[in-house]
């Protein structure tokens, strides 16, 4: 018990340090492959707190290993660094400093957690047994995302199992969010290119008007859903491009159209694919025009495991309280934290980060997204006492 309480000291202590962490990271945001500056500021802080063995798989990542004193399984933790190609709008003192980009998704939160993390751990060799590997991971937000290419440089070699968070707007400060099984989609997206015949706009009659086609075509998409996929899955088909032609007076020769797609099941991922061809195919040949398709597998569910799900809720209740658990539906977004997860066991987890005024919850890539700060304490309690049940002698 006593090691216990000096954990909950070694953590309020440095709570400061990581909410100033956090807003240093938030004022100089960096994109996906480009988290340079991001990745030197971490490197030198983990080489600062000793104990560590640091290196760098890809120019903009870092990996930290703590060898416990005593043997015993390897764990791997994980956070991710880049922002995106936003705009800020908040009015924050430590707003980003950088035209059109920002820290939109929390990202900013997960590096100083886990930052924090291993400076407390870093001083506690002698308690740990085994290993803690400490993943700072680049290129989360483009596919086809840095955790698939740390994966095939080796990050996991030797590791049991693998624990992430992400700081979520949607829950509320202090709820830890656990899904048991599938907890986000597959994400793929898809392109047509419609090949039509140009023309002026007067003879319609001697021109193939790939707009027409591409109308009808998105109409007929929006369908596939409802008639080709059981009530009981969960998939999303959304067209959100759609481009063409140059001048009011002319027909153009190519129109082309893009979207996402969203599921769980990869037979219904298969399906929607099929059936997105299949009418592509249809309505142009109605029409006399050729097309071209690409439908492009990105990001895979994660699947939580059962196992690990339940001994993070153990972990939830006994130092959060039971009223903290909160038992997620799976989302429909992406997360590249599956390429982990085709090798070894894990649990990712949704930490509460919303604030109690309503009006000040935008959700993630909103130009106002902001995360309540006092989730930054609630996430590094969670990876601190999963590490003391895990590794740690109490």
């Amino acid at each position: 018990m006593n090691e216990v309480l000096d954990l909950t000291s070694a953590i309020q202590k440095i709570i400061p340090i990581v909410v100033k962490w956090r807003r240093y990271f938030h004022e100089h945001p960096e994109l996906s492959y480009e988290e340079f500056h991001t990745s030197d500021f971490i490197y030198d802080q983990l080489i600062s707190f000793g104990n560590l063995e640091v290196t760098r798989l890809t120019k903009t990542s870092i990996v930290a290993k703590l060898i416990g004193s005593k043997p015993g399984k390897t764990i791997a933790l994980r956070a991710d660094m880049d922002a995106l190609p936003i705009q800020e709008e908040t009015t924050f003192s430590f707003a980003s400093k950088t035209p059109d980009i920002m820290h939109a998704c929390g990202h900013d939160g997960h590096i100083a957690i886990l930052l924090g993390v291993a400076k407390i751990v870093s001083q506690l060799k002698d308690h740990i047994y085994g290993e803690i590997r400490f993943i700072f991971q680049h290129a989360e937000e483009v596919f086809p995302g840095g955790a698939k290419e740390l994966v095939d440089l080796g990050v996991l070699e030797g590791v049991n199992q693998i624990f992430g968070i992400h700081l979520l707007s949607s829950i509320p400060t202090g709820k830890i969010g656990i899904t048991t099984g599938s907890f986000t989609a597959n994400s793929d997206t898809f392109e047509i290119e419609i090949i039509g015949k140009g023309g002026h706009s007067a003879e319609p009659n001697k021109s193939i008007n790939p707009l027409l086609i591409g109308a009808q075509l998105i109409n007929n998409l929006h369908h596939i859903i409802s008639q080709k996929v059981d009530v009981d899955e969960r998939a999303i088909l959304a067209v959100t491009e759609f481009n063409g032609g140059s001048a009011k007076n002319i027909i153009p020769d190519r129109a082309f159209l893009g979207g996402g797609v969203r599921t769980f099941s990869s037979i219904v991922r298969k399906t929607i694919e099929r059936e997105i061809e299949q009418h592509a195919k249809n309505i142009t040949a109605v029409y006399g025009a050729n097309y071209i398709f690409e439908y492009t597998y990105g990001y895979s569910s994660i699947i939580n495991d059962t196992e690990l799900s339940l001994e993070i809720e153990k972990v939830v209740s006994e130092y959060f309280g039971d009223d903290a658990i909160l038992r997620n539906s799976p989302i429909m977004v992406g997360e590249d934290f599956s390429a982990y997860l085709t090798k070894v066991p894990g649990i990712f987890v949704g930490v509460g980060a919303a604030f109690e005024d309503e009006t000040l919850n935008y959700p993630h890539h909103h130009p106002k997204f902001a995360i309540n700060e006092n989730a930054l304490e609630n996430g590094l309690k969670l990876f601190i006492y999963t590490i003391s049940r895990w590794n740690m002698k109490c």
